[in-house]
């Protein structure tokens, strides 16, 4: 055999190769990435044992949450999170699974919200998912349909089209356990009144059979709307939510409203508040006077006291609802008619008309 031909064969030896090593690393990537393939391999695993999830924005918006025990806070707030929503987020997560892949050129990621955060301008959410022996980098971008939307591992090339949709918040707000509590009308035998503005009232009931509330003092002459005017005040602790809450750091100069609400077994519950331009505040504080309710001030003291909460402004309207309000209109005063001023002014002017100096008759 010619050196030629040698030389040819070995040349035609390498080329093929080199296709079948391309061709190789090209099937080890569609295995990698196929249809139905966990976006976050391992994570399934190891849900129970994560123990922070961080989700951040490209403008810094930022929530870092903490498994403590068998609970979970929100870092920024220091207050409980909700614990449902963390699980779905993670069980979500660990159950993400690719639908198709989507662009490896980074000047199309903006196009699907999976740039990197780095950058202000990012539409998409980055969530870092730690647990002690690994961690998941994943950056969250826009929905592509009802059930998939797009995202694309941190530090990879490859963008995806993934299912479930997630829909995160980086938020700290979207993760707070807004449960404050709640106590049904039912419940309730009085309300105490005290605006920093207007007069203080009592609405206030004998007996849980009773269906309405007394309200007192009513003003000279005024009377309540109807029989139940007070009922949705009676009823504004049921079901008491947060929009956002923060510890308090000295006392508020805000000149503060107060509603003192009593239960027939014995607690009381003191909600002080104020407006901070669109932000309803309370402070909230809770005593016993009968022992059936005393473990349940206790905890409510323990939940509650050194937090100053963001409550929706129905709530708050509600709960400090002016006596005004449930009193009906004063009758407008009587106003003279048009026919009545023209008469009026008509009867003024008949006497000079009659005038006997006026008359020709008598001036012959």
């Amino acid at each position: 055999m010619s050196a030629r031909r040698v030389g040819v064969l070995l040349i035609a030896g390498l080329a093929v190769i080199a296709f079948a090593i391309w061709l190789s690393s090209r099937r080890h990537l569609d295995r990698d990435l196929a249809a139905g393939d966990l976006v976050l391999p391992g994570l399934q695993q190891s849900v129970n044992s994560v123990a922070t999830v961080t989700l951040r924005k490209g403008d810094d918006t930022r929530t870092t949450l903490k498994k403590e025990t068998a609970d979970w806070s929100v870092g920024e707030r220091g207050w409980p999170a909700d614990v449902s929503k963390v699980r779905k987020l993670l069980l979500d997560l660990g159950a993400l699974n690719i639908v198709e892949e989507k662009t490896r050129l980074p000047a199309n990621y903006a196009a699907l919200g999976v740039e990197d955060v780095s950058s202000p301008k990012a539409t998409g959410t980055l969530i870092d998912v730690a647990a002690p022996s690994r961690s998941w980098l994943l950056i969250i971008g826009k929905s592509s349909t009802a059930k998939a939307g797009f995202v694309r591992v941190a530090g990879a090339p490859q963008s995806l089209l993934a299912a479930p949709l997630l829909s995160v918040d980086a938020d700290p707000k979207g993760w707070l356990d807004r449960t404050l509590f709640d106590i049904p009308l039912e419940r309730v035998r009085e309300v105490a009144e005290k605006p920093n503005q207007g007069p203080a009232y009592v609405a206030s009931r004998e007996k849980k059979e009773q269906n309405n509330f007394t309200v007192s003092p009513l003003p000279k002459g005024r009377a309540l709307t109807g029989p139940a005017a007070a009922e949705p005040l009676a009823g504004a602790l049921a079901s008491l939510t947060l929009d956002d809450v923060r510890k308090v750091s000295g006392a508020s100069d805000a000149p503060l409203t107060r509603a003192v609400y009593s239960t027939f077994d014995g607690l009381q519950l003191e909600l002080s508040g104020h407006k901070d331009g669109t932000h309803d505040l309370v402070l909230i504080s809770a005593r016993s006077s009968a022992k059936e309710s005393a473990a349940e001030a206790d905890k409510l003291n323990a939940r509650l006291n050194g937090w100053e909460f963001e409550i929706p402004d129905y709530k708050y309207n509600a709960i400090f609802t002016p006596l005004e309000e449930l009193l009906e209109k004063p009758p407008e005063p009587a106003k003279k008619t048009a026919a009545a001023t023209k008469k009026t002014a008509g009867a003024g002017a008949h006497p000079a008309a009659a005038s006997p100096a006026a008359s020709p008759s008598t001036s012959r």
